[in-house]
């Protein structure tokens, strides 16, 4: 019998990509696996009802982080964003507030199915006019007024976001302070922050928690990820974090994926901080060299390099056919973007055969092509609902007039045009159809 993803897995490693794609450790070798793959034995502690090795190893994760806990997920950021909804929710309860969640629009489709198993109520911050889809562009002003509005169990924001934009998380924080609503951040893509020169990692900012994927920038195994809760947490976030992680996680953690955890704390606290910081260095050097050639970024994350590629007059997947072409893989392209991820495993030949590669792609004339705008949300029924009725698969041109079901967007990048029972109008369809979108999971007979 073959083995197809084996068989692609060495066979894309022996072809020494440059990798402009998360994992950050870039193919590093980290552990030799078979032997060191272990389960939950005497004397390895276990995950979620910890008291030895793995709390241990967290509690130098939390000194690291500056955070009040921190718990490890086997299982990504996915995992953390569900247990913070979760304890949010508990919260909420014991106060007598509603199950209503505040949340920038640009979410990670799980904030969605967290919705769905917890049944939350969503109101949706939306980006302003002109902004797309990935966009995290939610003023104080607007959420201090949203705030004004409705009692809500929590306020959840995504920075930096796919493209490497970042809200004001310190302005959102005060704005949460004030109304007493704890500040939930997806920092999936920003566990680094928290190590350059100056300190912007959420929990530093003023999150309530935070999660971060350690594997997306950090030099760890896919699936890594920290749920952190801060020192202004609810104290029963922190006794409650295991019993939520629990709730949702498999009974079967890797402990490949719990080393690497354990090993990155020792080398953030050594010189990794440095790695860290000339990895952001160079990025931001690539990114001044190409900008005086004529090139456009996108973003002020200090470890992404998104290009405009309309700028340059291509489109994102031209210019990610390209460059593999030239060995590099990409991280995400769409029409209009391309998102290069080092880190601070990137090899100086990576960072050089990359600027080569962009430096030989010719200026053409400018593409003016714009995304639609986005569709203002029309909410039929419960994402809980809508997720949990009868289905059926349409062609996206056929689905107008429809109430969608679940989200029909991939990951990379796992943001949805529109949300589980919300009405697929004509806006929503346009939408759909450009971001490559061609069929709907919607639900029947409504």
């Amino acid at each position: 019998m073959n083995t197809p993803i084996c068989d692609f897995v060495r066979a894309y490693a022996e072809g020494d990509p440059v990798r402009m794609h998360m994992p950050g450790h870039k193919g590093r070798p980290l552990t030799g696996p078979e032997p060191l793959d272990l389960t939950e034995i005497e004397g390895a502690d276990v995950l979620y009802r910890s008291r030895g090795v793995i709390r241990e190893s967290e509690e130098n994760a939390a000194s690291l982080f500056g955070a009040a806990r921190t718990v490890y997920s086997a299982e990504g950021s996915s995992l953390c964003i569900r247990a913070m909804l979760y304890l949010a929710l508990l919260t909420a309860r014991e106060k007598g507030l509603p199950a209503r969640l505040l949340a920038g629009r640009n979410a990670h489709r799980t904030l969605m199915t967290a919705a769905a198993l917890l049944d939350i109520e969503v109101d949706w911050l939306l980006p302003a006019s002109g902004e797309d889809l990935l966009s995290c562009a939610v003023s104080a002003e607007t959420l201090e007024e949203k705030l004004k509005q409705n009692e809500y169990m929590a306020v959840y924001l995504t920075s930096p976001d796919y493209l490497g934009r970042r809200a004001d998380l310190c302005a959102a924080a005060a704005a949460c302070r004030r109304h007493g609503v704890p500040l939930l951040v997806d920092n999936a893509h920003g566990a680094y922050l928290k190590f350059l020169p100056a300190d912007e990692h959420p929990v530093t900012l003023g999150a309530a928690a935070c999660c971060d994927s350690a594997h997306k920038t950090l030099s760890c195994l896919t699936g890594a990820a920290y749920l952190h809760l801060s020192k202004d947490a609810p104290e029963d976030w922190t006794k409650q974090a295991e019993q939520a992680m629990s709730l949702f996680a498999s009974t079967s953690p890797s402990y490949l994926i719990l080393q690497s955890l354990d090993r990155m704390n020792a080398e953030l606290a050594g010189d990794y901080p440095e790695w860290i910081c000339r990895a952001a260095d160079r990025a931001a050097e690539i990114k001044k060299r190409l900008s005086q050639e004529g090139w456009s970024f996108v973003g002020d994350e200090p470890m992404k390099l998104t290009v405009d590629a309309a700028a340059r007059g291509y489109t994102g997947m031209e210019l990610q056919e390209i460059l593999r072409r030239a060995g590099i893989e990409c991280e995400f392209a769409d029409r209009k973007h391309l998102v290069l991820m080092p880190s601070a495993e990137t090899p100086e030949g990576s960072w050089q055969r990359l600027l080569s590669a962009l430096r030989g792609i010719p200026q053409r004339e400018p593409l003016n092509e714009k995304a639609p705008a986005l569709p203002a949300p029309e909410r039929v029924m419960s994402v809980r609902e809508a997720m949990l009725s009868p289905r059926e698969t349409l062609p996206a041109d056929k689905v107008v007039g429809c109430v969608l079901a679940d989200a029909c967007i991939s990951c990379p990048p796992a943001v949805p045009v529109i949300i589980a029972g919300e009405r697929i109008t004509e806006a929503a369809a346009a939408c759909m159809a450009y971001y490559g979108i061609t069929e709907c999971e919607v639900v029947k007979h409504i």
